[in-house]
């Protein structure tokens, strides 16, 4: 098969645990683009904390796409411009915040390069904050700082409590908007719908491909339903044991540049 779009999660699957491309699997991404091969860099991450690795792997040069939020938003890099987007209600955000203050957790989201938050030195903010590259910003009252469309919030906070507000959260609004965990202190609220792999629906039908030239790598939960999606759907060693009973194929752990190994042997 003639694979054309290769899909990428980024943490635990593109970058190593140091959360970083290594010098090889650059190599040999940059080779895959040089024969016409387009990324796809598909995480729950912000736009703008895709976006240094977009730049990294010349994605405006050779062309590729970014799929933020989760699938949130769809972004054409080499033109900037915004192919899909959908936002949370305007009416829920009040009950997100309360629920977080409720319960003594931070919620944030995004602005540009900030992670606007009341709590920006909290440790799980600080975490989200280097994850993504950006800056916490103190507000000083969260729901009067959002003037602007919200892809995402996030309510952080220790694991085991957060658990139990997942679980509270996800009975209330389950029929409007997505509550789950990408990490065990990160509770991610996405608008309802968001998934890495209808998204990539609306991608392919966009630029006139199909799912059967399509690559997508992951190891996360939320990576599922893309590596089900894709022409040849690919696990890391390092995933989820449910997420490697997806997978078509197994590459080596993000450690090992499980990455570059699925480019050789499939589109080199």
């Amino acid at each position: 098969m003639n694979y054309k779009l290769l899909v990428l999660d980024l943490d635990g699957t593109l970058t190593n645990n140091k959360k970083e491309i290594t010098e090889h699997t650059l190599r040999t991404l940059i080779a895959a683009q040089e024969k016409g091969v387009k990324i796809v860099l598909a995480s729950g991450r912000p736009t703008y904390g895709i976006a240094p690795i977009a730049e990294k792997l010349q994605m405006k040069k050779y062309g590729g796409y970014i799929l933020s939020y989760n699938g949130g938003e769809i972004i054409d890099w080499q033109t900037g411009e915004m192919m899909y987007e959908n936002v949370l209600e305007d009416e829920v955000l009040p009950y997100l915040y309360q629920c977080a203050k409720d319960n003594g957790f931070a919620i944030v989201t995004y602005k540009e390069k900030y992670v606007l938050t009341e709590h920006p030195h909290d440790e799980y903010v600080q975490k989200e904050a280097i994850l993504n590259v950006m800056e916490a910003k103190k507000v000083d009252h969260f729901l009067e700082a959002i003037d602007f469309p919200v892809p995402k919030c996030l309510i952080v906070g220790e694991a085991t409590r957060l658990a139990e507000l997942e679980k509270e959260m996800y009975n209330e609004l389950k029929d409007r908007m997505g509550v789950y965990r990408s990490e065990p202190y990160f509770l991610e609220l996405v608008p309802k719908g968001i998934d890495k792999a209808q998204s990539l629906a609306v991608l392919l039908s966009k630029i006139g491909a199909t799912r059967e030239e399509m690559i997508a790598v992951g190891d996360g939960f939320n990576d599922r339903s893309m590596i089900e999606f894709a022409g040849l759907g690919v696990a890391m060693a390092n995933a989820q044991d449910v997420v490697k009973q997806s997978a078509d194929y197994i590459t080596l752990s993000n450690e090992e540049d499980g990455v570059a190994a699925v480019v050789e042997k499939f589109m080199l």
